[in-house]
């Protein structure tokens, strides 16, 4: 009796192990189809910013690696992704948002992927300002 107990309890083990070990591997392929770095990467990021006093919504065009300004928010875009055409519609950016006041040490209140599809997945907690990812754009040209 003793040894059919043991057996058991060794083969549980062994199914709770390899489960686990399995839903590891599946957990890290997962990750890897989800990156928000999968698609073509593009020069400059076309996000929208709402001012919540003002009820305005602002089209900010960022350029990677430049900082723009929205109200007291410094913005640097940093990549931008679309996928392609033949693929499910996404637009993911990787975004540094820093508030900077008049006599007062710059505060970073952002920085991640935010994600075109979801925007309320990586939103910042501003009292004032809202900034959304809508899309990854060439370069303007109006210069």
């Amino acid at each position: 009796m003793l040894d059919k107990e043991t057996n058991r309890n060794q083969t549980c083990g062994f199914i709770i192990r390899t489960v686990f070990i399995t839903g590891l591997i599946l957990g890290i392929n997962v990750g890897s189809w989800a990156s928000p770095q999968t698609g073509v990467e593009w020069p400059s990021a076309l996000l929208q910013g709402l001012d919540k006093i003002t009820a305005r919504v602002s089209t900010i065009e960022a350029p990677l690696g430049l900082t723009v300004r929205f109200g007291t928010l410094d913005i640097v875009v940093k990549r931008c992704h679309k996928r392609p055409p033949e693929e499910p519609p996404e637009t993911t950016a990787y975004i540094e948002i820093r508030e900077r006041r008049q006599g007062e040490n710059t505060q970073r209140l952002f920085s991640g992927w935010m994600f075109g599809s979801s925007p309320a997945v990586s939103a910042i907690e501003h009292p004032v300002y809202d900034v959304w990812v809508v899309d990854c754009i060439k370069v303007s040209s109006s210069e």
